[in-house]
């Protein structure tokens, strides 16, 4: 019989976390939708690692009791594991888009942008709502959602668009049902953002007992406490943590090329980033540094006139490809039984499959399958046969090398704007090639592919990583991360709708916010079909430098042990997390160099519940403050941006 303490997906762990997904829906639409702070940007998920903090001081309250009451740790993880992966999809890079780029095209339409001479005839009737009956209380509010019209008018391209994310959820758990074993356990990587939850949630209460988690936490609340009376009274003196520009340091030529720099102390950030291996804090912040001085020379040459420089994103997505291959090649002899197991007619007796989500059998064929459909989904919508299977394994080699960045590094924002299947693909073919039907598609595919910043990939990667730590049945894991995407997409639309035909997606309550997003879908295809390109052979050119160089530096570290530079930090030195939280990064470094140094890997150990509180205290104090400004209907501090 299975041991009660390990399970995890239990009748009541499940039931909780779906009681739990409208609240944190809720919760995460105010945030993002209302008051324009981000929590799913960023992991651990500030809101989940509050929601299940409180679980886990009342499950210790409970066995005091009523043992029978309580969670043991598998269920908590299981919640933390369901509503991550439901505020995944309910994000701001995800539903949160889909909703508003549904209607947008049509009610924005007039005679100026001539978006209905444009591309009006491209967008699939079944995935788009063009009546303005049924758009007029959606955009202008005082209206309501709960009439039988609006409800059947909505009901049909929900139910399409819920399909195609089933499925396109599906075969990323089809992949890391391939990859767990090989990043898990032979290659031993360090998933540095599960330490929190899994360190938080323990049976023992361990993390708890520690003085100095407390004084971490205590750290972390104070500088929140004092920022948030200076948000109410500003006579009181402000410690400054948050993100500030530096670029009155830089006002003379050459330097100001440097601009724009930030700096910023957030602990949550700190606490995390000190479990990261040293040698990657120190190549993020100095690739980070590599690419501005790589600005700086190219302002001195005169190069920064040439349209691009210095081609940073074309240079990132070379060295993801890059770091995807190598990945690939290191594991090619685990993969390639894998991938002949699929194809056996009789079990093969050397690979056990018995442990993982999915018989590896079924990860394959849910993988060929799948990209099979969105592509069969894609064509039927208007995209070419022979760009849809492209563009779809672009984003899954894409989103495989997200989740091994955040599986070895632990880099808390990932962001892949300008690195996407359809830049990729316009710069590669052009936009004349691909034509405005393809181009039409690209932009109605705009909500997963923004920035990928909560890409559910990772979050996967590191469920399983839990289950593993913790013996809880993979399998019933990863049911229970299909139930929340099924639950929490549905229940994300709900909120979203009934929020818009009260309040008016176009009014001052939410206009600014979601008319950008899904302007952001559709300005651009309004450029590409106004101004068709051909191929841009520079941008694919830096593509191949970012490769080899790539290539080049895993060589070099598989050859001499001592060599620093890993590049992943040269992928990551260009986007929006590093430009945010790169002195976070060389703060975290700093410690852990210094107490490694002085004391050694005994008091490294020592000193992780200090670096937990800096977080803990900074999620929890955060969230306080979050859930004030939405019950008080005020803003509030926000610890993050």
């Amino acid at each position: 019989m299975e041991d009660r303490n390990y399970r995890g997906v239990t009748f009541k762990s499940v039931i909780i976390s779906l009681l739990l997904i409208p609240v944190n829906v809720y919760w995460i639409v105010e945030q993002e939708v209302v008051r324009y702070t981000h929590p799913t940007l960023m992991a651990p998920i500030s809101n989940v690692i509050f929601i299940v903090f409180v679980l886990t001081v009342v499950s210790l309250l409970l066995r005091k009791l009523s043992p029978r009451l309580a969670l043991n740790q598998g269920e908590l993880l299981v919640c933390y594991v369901m509503l991550t992966a439901m505020s995944c999809l309910c994000s701001h890079d995800m539903m949160e888009i889909l909703i508003p780029t549904i209607g947008h095209a049509f009610w924005f339409a007039t005679p100026e942008n001539e978006w209905a001479e444009l591309f009006h005839r491209y967008l699939p009737e079944s995935l788009t709502i063009r009546d303005n009956r049924i758009l007029t209380g959606y955009y202008e509010g005082d209206s309501s959602f709960y009439n039988m019209r609006y409800v059947k008018a909505w009901i049909e391209p929900i139910l399409w668009w819920m399909l195609f994310i089933v499925v396109f959820i599906f075969i990323m758990l089809c992949i890391n049902t391939i990859l767990r074993k090989q990043w898990t356990e032979r290659e031993r990587l360090t998933y540095p953002i599960i330490q929190l939850p899994l360190e938080m949630t323990d049976d023992k209460y361990k993390l708890f007992k520690s003085k100095l988690l407390w004084i971490g936490f205590s750290l972390a609340a104070i500088i929140s406490i004092v920022n948030f009376f200076n948000f109410l009274y500003p006579s009181v003196p402000e410690i400054p943590i948050k993100r500030r520009d530096v670029n009155y340091l830089f006002t003379e030529k050459p330097w100001n090329a440097l601009n724009p720099v930030r700096v910023d102390a957030y602990p949550f950030v700190i606490g995390i980033a000190f479990l990261i291996p040293l040698e990657l804090l120190f190549s993020c912040w100095a690739f980070y540094w590599f690419y501005k001085i790589e600005i700086l020379i190219g302002s001195m040459m005169g190069w920064r006139s040439l349209p691009g420089f210095p081609y940073a994103r074309e240079q990132a997505f070379g060295a993801y490809v890059g770091l995807f291959a190598f990945a690939m090649w290191a594991g090619r002899r685990n993969f390639l039984q894998i991938i002949k197991t699929a194809f056996m007619f009789s079990k093969n007796k050397e690979v056990d499959d018995s442990k993982e989500p999915l018989p590896y059998k079924a990860a394959v064929w849910g993988v060929i399958g799948g990209i099979a459909f969105l592509s069969l989904f894609s064509n039927r919508i208007g995209m070419s046969i022979l760009i849809a299977p492209l563009f779809f394994i672009i984003y899954y080699v894409l989103s495989t090398t997200i989740a091994r960045v955040r599986a070895e590094l632990g880099f808390m924002v990932q962001d892949m704007g300008g690195m996407d299947p359809p830049s990729t693909l316009i710069k590669w073919f052009g936009t004349r090639t691909l034509g405005p039907s393809n181009l039409t598609v690209f932009a109605l595919y705009k909500f997963f592919n923004r920035h990928s910043r909560s890409n559910a990939m990772p979050h996967q990667l590191e469920a399983f990583k839990l289950a593993e730590r913790t013996k809880i049945n993979n399998r019933r894991l990863l049911l229970s991360i299909m139930i929340a995407t099924v639950v929490g997409g549905f229940v994300t639309s709900w909120i979203l709708l009934d929020k818009y035909y009260r309040h008016g997606a176009a009014s001052g309550h939410f206009g600014p916010w979601a008319l950008g997003l899904a302007n952001s879908a559709f300005s651009p295809l309004q450029n590409w079909l106004s101004y068709p390109t051909t191929t841009n052979y520079t941008y694919i050119s830096f593509m191949g430098v970012g490769f080899l160089f790539t290539i080049a530096l895993m060589i070099i570290r598989s050859r001499f042990l001592w060599w620093t530079f890993h590049p992943l930090g040269y992928a990551l030195a260009p986007t929006w997390g590093m430009f945010n939280i790169w002195s976070c990064i060389f703060i975290a470094s700093v410690a852990k160099w210094l107490i490694l140094k002085q004391g050694g890997l005994k008091a490294y150990r020592k000193a992780i519940p200090f670096f937990l509180g800096l977080a803990l205290g900074d999620y929890v104090l955060g969230s306080i403050w979050s859930i004030l400004s939405v019950v008080l209907d005020k803003p509030m501090y926000e610890f993050w941006p």
